[in-house]
């Protein structure tokens, strides 16, 4: 296996090299390494500091004490960037042998023989083994099969990567109920539906475990969806927690969509705006998807920390911690095809949403894609205003 050694933040680690006459995925290379996901692991960085600092700031833990596992390492670089550049004792675990051995070659690389464990076990037996402070899943492909195992083991943050975008947005309909006991509707809005039906599961795993969540960052980018959750014990928080999940209503003639909280709701057929028979998406989680002042701690951590993607991370926090708080989503385009008229700039119709007296934000989603508590008829005769 041919390696060359990158470097990230200020971490070096040896990845392997595909051959250039390769016909497999990188995936399925002898240990999974993607420079693509880089801005991923910025955002960790500064997302799990600005968390310990939070830990630390309670006063019930020292920075010596805290656990963090990433289950699934490959070639070790997310754990080692966290215990060289947050500072934590990092265990970094692969069911590969080939990975397991890079990943003991890398601490060494990095000096960090104090601070780490590599371990080569069944991702959810150690998971169900032991309890670490922050747990990191970020499996290729759904992290269904290992949210209970993770679920267990967390004791303060849950962060989760999920990268079958098509199954939990609507796309691969049967696969997203089968992974995620959720029926996920392939709307115009579907990045946000992929992003609530997995957290949905993930609330729902926590309960089972007697702990409830508060989403402090979550963000859809490109392929992935992720996710940091702070974990909360106890079955009240638990309680609290299941009292955002709930149901989405669509309406596919109009448009109209709406949220129906509750785990056994009462949902009418027809569209309150035409009639139409409406489509049910869920169980899913409509609650918060961040917390304002988390993002921006975590802001402050991106600009004291040398990352390569650190103006690409900060304005996609910033887009995460600006948008408004409900679900779902508005595509200006699909709007302006539904009724026949040309899209305006994004500024321009949020700014003339709040002149009418309506909440408005664009959203990270997409740059088309904006939140606001005006009625679709209203949204509607909004935009073909703009347009005269």
């Amino acid at each position: 296996m041919t390696c060359k050694t990158i470097v990230e933040g200020t971490t070096k680690v040896s990845v392997p090299v595909p051959p250039p006459d390769a016909t497999f995925p990188p995936s399925a290379a002898p240990v999974f390494y993607n420079p693509e996901m880089e801005l991923n692991r910025d955002i960790n960085v500064a997302t799990t500091a600005a968390f310990v600092e939070r830990l630390l700031s309670r006063k019930e833990i020292s920075r010596e004490e805290i656990r963090y596992v990433d289950a699934f390492s490959a070639s070790g670089i997310r754990g080692l960037r966290i215990a060289g550049e947050v500072g934590i004792h990092a265990t970094m675990n692969d069911w590969s042998p080939d990975a397991f051995e890079m990943i003991k070659e890398n601490i060494k690389i990095n000096g960090l023989e104090e601070k780490t464990m590599a371990t080569r076990k069944n991702a959810n037996v150690l998971l169900h083994e032991q309890k670490f402070h922050i747990v990191d899943i970020d499996p290729f492909g759904t992290p269904s099969p290992f949210l209970d195992a993770a679920s267990a083991s967390a004791q303060s943050m849950l962060s989760v990567t999920a990268t079958d975008t098509a199954p939990l947005c609507g796309a691969h309909l049967n696969s997203g109920i089968r992974k995620y006991a959720a029926i996920p509707l392939n709307t115009e809005y579907h990045s946000e539906m992929g992003l609530r039906v997995l957290l949905g599961a993930c609330a729902r795993e926590l309960a089972k475990h007697e702990k409830g969540m508060l989403p402090l960052l979550s963000h859809v980018t490109r392929h992935y969806v992720r996710t940091y959750l702070e974990v909360l014990p106890g079955t009240k928080q638990a309680d609290i927690t299941l009292k955002s999940m709930g149901f989405s209503i669509h309406c596919p003639k109009c448009g109209f969509r709406g949220p129906v909280y509750g785990v056994a709701v009462h949902i009418e057929r027809e569209c309150p705006i035409c009639g139409s028979f409406t489509r049910i998406a869920g169980p899913l989680w409509l609650g918060p998807l961040r917390e304002s002042e988390f993002c921006n701690e975590v802001i402050s951590e991106l600009e004291v920390h040398p990352l390569n993607t650190t103006e690409k991370a900060k304005k996609l926090i910033t887009f995460c911690r600006d948008e408004l708080d409900m679900p779902m989503f508005y595509d200006q385009h699909v709007i302006c095809k539904e009724i026949g008229t040309s899209a305006t700039g994004m500024e321009t119709l949020i700014e003339a949403l709040k002149a009418y007296g309506f909440e408005a934000s664009r959203t990270h989603f997409s740059g088309t894609s904006f939140k606001t508590d005006a009625p679709l008829r209203e949204i509607k005769k909004i935009i073909m205003a703009l347009s005269r």
